[in-house]
């Protein structure tokens, strides 16, 4: 008994080395951490981030602004507006499981008795935040407003954190 319960710990443990941290970078897949966008139109975009387990919100809003960042420099427009936003829990509890288990029986010509006890731990290292923001993109001096960006300050501000 103590060794399986020395092995599922080790399974934990490892399997808790092995959960994707959050960092900046293309998702290569849809549930994979990671940036994936979607141009809705020109000068449109919908921007999606999705952090690893245990990413802070703080985090994943920021690299979902930084993909934005990046999308309206490589398009060649000075800032953008989040005209959108949304957050949402992306996994925790769907991960691989370890149980534990004890149990008893009789065979045979006799009657049985059985009792079990059983645990389980989640390996997949928690839940995990996505965010998508959609955002509208423009030239020339940043309108007033909430959530209006200028594009290369947002990503001189953010992005030496990747």
């Amino acid at each position: 008994m103590k060794r399986l319960l020395l092995t599922a710990a080790l399974c934990a443990g490892l399997s808790a080395c092995a959960s994707a941290p959050t960092v900046y970078t293309a998702a290569n897949g849809r549930e994979a951490v990671g940036f994936s966008s979607y141009r809705i139109e020109p000068g449109r975009y919908r921007v999606t981030f999705r952090g690893g387990p245990g990413g802070s919100p703080e985090q994943v809003s920021d690299y979902a602004l930084l993909r934005a960042a990046d999308i309206a420099l490589a398009d060649g427009y000075d800032w953008f507006q989040v005209s959108d936003r949304m957050t949402r829990l992306a996994g925790g509890g769907s991960g691989p499981r370890v149980s534990l288990g004890t149990g008893g029986g009789s065979y045979g010509r006799g009657g049985g008795v059985g009792i079990g006890l059983g645990t389980s731990f989640d390996l997949g290292g928690g839940p995990a935040l996505a965010e998508t923001i959609e955002v509208v993109m423009g030239k020339g001096e940043k309108p007033p407003g909430v959530d209006v960006y200028d594009a290369r300050g947002l990503r001189s501000a953010l992005g030496p954190r990747t």
